[in-house]
């Protein structure tokens, strides 16, 4: 019950607040890469009004995804981390290190590549209608498809190191059957 009574973390596990944005930004980052992969399959035959809002949509979700990926650094900076799980070799924790290193580092670069694929395109970004966000470059035509591929493909990386996560954090719960599941769960 220590979990769900503290927004901050133990010294044994996360603590509410950690959890809801844990488990808010997988279900958002699974959402926003099986939008964009069902977005990009359209055609892109003149004005295709449900690829134009699929686009708006999938914008409006990036930047809340940016949002919430600079509250959880945000938040890191003044919560303490659980201490690691008890026995673990130390090239698993350097490897866990690392692996959350390049998840925090592209789920900042995945969103702001879109972002900046937005101002360099001269396309409007709105987050959900509430306020346009600025163009955080000049418009460029000869970079946009640059910054297409470079987004396409850092989305594709953090997909692929959200899959190995997932499978680490099953094989530590099924196979070790140690607590580094449990403590981001209720």
């Amino acid at each position: 019950m220590e979990a769900l009574t503290s927004l901050r973390n133990s010294e044994s596990r996360y603590g509410v607040l950690p959890m809801l944005l844990h488990w808010g930004m997988a279900l958002l980052i699974i959402g926003l890469a099986a939008l964009g992969l069902y977005m990009v399959s359209l055609p892109d035959a003149g004005y295709d009004r449900e690829k134009i809002t699929l686009i708006v949509v999938h914008k409006a979700f990036g930047m809340l995804a940016l949002a919430l990926v600079a509250l959880r650094l945000a938040w890191r900076l003044v919560d303490m981390l659980p201490r690691g799980v008890e026995g673990a070799p130390i090239w698993q924790q350097v490897a866990a290190h690392v692996m959350h290193l390049l998840l925090y580092a592209l789920m900042l670069a995945v969103p702001l590549t879109g972002w900046i694929m937005s101002s360099m395109g001269g396309y409007p970004l709105s987050f959900f209608g509430w306020f346009e966000v600025p163009d955080v470059v000049a418009e460029n035509e000869a970079l946009f498809p640059f910054f297409i591929e470079l987004h396409a493909w850092l989305a594709w990386t953090l997909v692929a190191l959200v899959a190995v996560h997932v499978v680490a954090a099953l094989r530590h719960h099924f196979v070790i059957r140690d607590a580094s599941l449990r403590r981001m769960l209720p």
